[in-house]
């Protein structure tokens, strides 16, 4: 069966058990009743999928070869609750026997029942929230746990059998410097050297006013240590950091953000964002795209609990061929690959492809991106300024 037709699945699962101050995802605290509460509807969502695809027109494959828990912190439910919300998918979708499965989860914060029915249940992909492996900036931000616990979970989750085990960090947190960079990229390369990492996400710190950090920041203020937040152009050195000791330690860039062990280790479900393979989400902030042919509708749901368990119409988005094009254009240069040109004719036509050919050229001569045969990409430099270079391209084909 042809990989992009198969579907991805998003669940979200927005409960933490304390909130970052960095964070800007629809997550909180939440009770036991609530959490039940929400797994119920969940499930019901879940079993709504197919007609929530025929009223909006758009095709919904039944096979699934990817499914992702993500949050807020999914390994807080209870076994049970797992269960059930696997049992609702498999009774609406056929579920590739070799699936990636992947749980998002917090150091410290799977319990040993928890993590042997997610991998009963299939789970062979676990995603940890470590952002840095220094005490002082996991405490600065509301982290739980420590980097010799990140380390220790880490070896756990091997030990038990996890096929796939990813850490995500984050460039710019308050009081990083760059030696204490240094440290976490690492613990990164000796754990990955190790066999015990294969992937890694390395991220800049968002600094806006859906978080507490970020309004902090923004006012001038010093609580929840805004004062501690570096200057960006450190941040970015940072992550240009990590973008030569990664893939020196086996973990090879694949994606603006993205690190693995190659071949075969990188996230087939991300990957489905980027090559705008058909997703569906469910839960509180879910979005999902579901194609029409080369077109596709995007939708998402309520960001807030309260929203969500009202039943707050989804927010569609119609994606025309033209609209199509510009996604596979940019999305597609997010990855290291970049985009082909011939596969893009092929889909959308040559005139579209035609309209922003000079733009191309252009930032080939400029150094943004460089071209090999009929396959575009971004350079080292052109990553650095990859929305800039998207906004332009983007400027052209509209």
């Amino acid at each position: 069966m042809d990989v992009e037709k198969q579907l991805g699945v998003y669940v979200s699962v927005p409960f933490c058990r304390a909130k970052c101050s960095f964070c800007n995802f629809a997550s909180g605290v939440g009770t036991a009743a609530t959490i039940e509460r929400y797994v119920r509807l969940l499930c019901e969502e879940i079993d709504r999928a197919g007609a929530t695809a025929e009223r909006l027109g758009a095709e919904l494959p039944r096979a699934v070869d990817t499914v992702y828990f993500g949050g807020g912190t999914p390994s807080l439910l209870r076994p049970e609750q797992l269960g059930r919300i696997f049992a609702a998918l498999r009774r609406r979708f056929e579920v590739d026997e070799y699936a990636e499965i992947t749980l998002e989860a917090a150091p410290g914060q799977i319990e040993d029942d928890v993590l042997q029915e997610a991998m009963a249940l299939g789970v062979n992909r676990v995603s940890l929230g470590v952002q840095s492996f220094v005490d002082r900036e996991c405490a600065a931000v509301g982290r739980l746990h420590t980097g010799e616990a990140c380390v220790a979970e880490i070896r756990r989750l091997r030990a038990a059998g996890v096929a796939e085990v990813g850490v995500d960090l984050i460039a710019g947190l308050p009081y990083q410097t760059e030696a204490s960079w240094e440290e976490s990229l690492g613990v990164v390369a000796e754990l990955a050297a190790e066999g015990q990492l294969s992937h890694a996400s390395v991220y800049l710190l968002e600094v806006d006013d859906d978080s507490r950090l970020g309004q902090e920041v923004m006012a001038g203020g010093t609580r929840f240590h805004a004062h501690g937040v570096p200057q960006e152009e450190l941040a970015v050195g940072l992550y240009e950091r990590a973008c030569a000791v990664l893939p020196a330690a086996g973990l090879e860039q694949y994606e603006i953000s993205n690190f693995a062990r190659r071949p075969g280790h990188a996230s087939r479900h991300n990957l489905k964002y980027w090559s705008r393979a058909p997703y569906i989400g469910f839960g509180v902030d879910a979005h999902s795209m579901l194609r029409r042919g080369a077109a596709a509708v995007r939708f998402a749901n309520a960001d807030s609990l309260e929203a969500y368990a009202a039943g707050t119409d989804r927010e569609v988005t119609e994606v025309d061929l033209d609209a199509a094009f510009e996604e596979a254009l940019f999305l597609g240069l997010r990855r290291n690959a970049g985009v082909d040109l011939a596969a893009l004719r092929a889909e959308f036509g040559t005139a579209r492809v035609a309209g922003c050919t000079d733009a191309l050229r252009e930032m080939v001569g400029g150094g943004m991106l460089r071209q090999e045969g009929e396959r575009v990409m971004l350079t080292d430099r052109g990553r650095m300024v990859s929305n800039e270079v998207f906004g332009e391209l983007l400027r052209v084909v509209v």
